[in-house]
């Protein structure tokens, strides 16, 4: 049974950074794609982030809002997935849910692909 869980989320003020944390419990953590997805309210989940598995090569995808400021990172041997956010804004401000998945390269961006997801976390960015 995978579980996830997400930590580090906030408030920061706009141009500030935040770190989420997504520890991984289960087997196999390193066949996984790892992703990141936001959502705002009213709103489908949103791909931000993404990082393929170990036997995919560890390639990293990023949505188009979020490239140049956000960096993805995963730790094998902790079961740790990683979110470094910089120069956050307030349409920044979402929860975001970290999620595990085993599909194929082109459906990595595609929140139904994921087959297990953590709560979320709140992130809240002032302007």
């Amino acid at each position: 049974q995978v579980q996830l869980e997400e930590s580090g989320g906030g408030l920061v003020q706009a141009g500030g950074s935040l770190r989420l944390s997504c520890a991984f419990s289960g087997r196999n953590f390193r066949s996984y794609t790892m992703g990141w997805f936001r959502q705002f309210p009213g709103k489908e989940r949103e791909f931000v982030a993404a990082v393929t598995s170990s036997l995919r090569g560890g390639g990293q995808f990023f949505g188009d809002s979020v490239k140049g400021r956000f960096t993805i990172s995963r730790d094998n041997a902790q079961n740790q997935l990683y979110l470094q956010m910089n120069s956050l804004n307030p349409d920044d401000t979402a929860v975001y849910y970290c999620a595990a998945g085993t599909m194929i390269l082109s459906e990595t961006r595609n929140h139904a692909s994921y087959l297990h997801w953590g709560q979320g976390t709140q992130v809240t960015v002032s302007s």
